[in-house]
């Protein structure tokens, strides 16, 4: 049984389903990839930064390192001493948004698709893990992933390569084997890091696509994901 609850893979596959595929192994960010999460992300940024800081932040500023370096240090950006009480104060407003989230339309699909194929999947976010959790509560896509790795559970955060490679290490998989699947270019730079096939995604709204030049490929649709993985 996975950490997630669901059965061994091999349970998983469809009687006589034995189309080959690219990675067996697929790894992917959360937030703007999985789950339409950039409105809370922001709507959270704004209330810590103008509740703690009185400031009122340009939202492209605040989202820009969205995903990456970890909430701590993006809150040392903002209000370099106050980084405690901005923290506190983002996880207050955020986690009961968590309730509202849903996920990008095609995902579920796809998802459920790789299961079938037989592929193993998993989560790397920079959430801490029970953020994740509190995702998964309100967006029922949890039983299809084998491995959550939270931001909270390594040394250092994307781009650095460590969650990849923590995932792999618990999927008993090699890099070569397994692509990531993300939305923004610290996704990007962890999985090149990483040894992974990068794959962005252009559906997020957190980060401009533009942006994902370090990808093997970029999709547009998560049907898509079907055809280059």
């Amino acid at each position: 049984m996975s950490p997630t609850g669901r059965t061994a893979i091999g349970e998983s596959r469809a009687p006589g389903y034995d189309r080959p595929v690219r990675f067996p192994y697929v790894l992917f960010d959360f937030d703007g990839t999985v789950v339409d999460s950039g409105p809370i992300i922001l709507a959270s940024m704004k209330y810590a930064t103008s509740t703690i800081l009185g400031r009122d932040i340009p939202d492209a500023e605040l989202m820009a390192s969205v995903g990456g370096p970890g909430l701590e240090a993006q809150m040392e950006t903002f209000g370099p001493g106050r980084v405690a009480e901005l923290v506190a104060a983002y996880r207050a407003h955020n986690e009961p948004l968590h309730a509202e989230l849903v996920s990008f339309a095609g995902v579920t699909d796809v998802l459920a698709e790789f299961v079938r194929e037989g592929r193993r999947l998993g989560v790397v976010s920079a959430k801490r893990h029970a953020t994740v959790m509190l995702g998964f509560a309100a967006v029922p896509v949890g039983q299809y992933f084998d491995v959550v790795v939270g931001g909270d559970e390594v040394p250092r955060q994307k781009p650095a390569p460590d969650g990849l490679l923590l995932a792999l290490e618990r999927l008993g998989a090699s890099p070569h084997e397994a692509a990531y699947v993300g939305d923004s270019p610290f996704d990007m730079e962890a999985a090149r890091s990483a040894g992974l096939y990068a794959v962005g995604v252009a559906w997020g709204g957190i980060h401009d696509g533009s942006a994902l030049t370090a990808a093997d490929v970029v999709v547009g649709e998560p049907s898509e994901l079907l055809a280059v993985l």
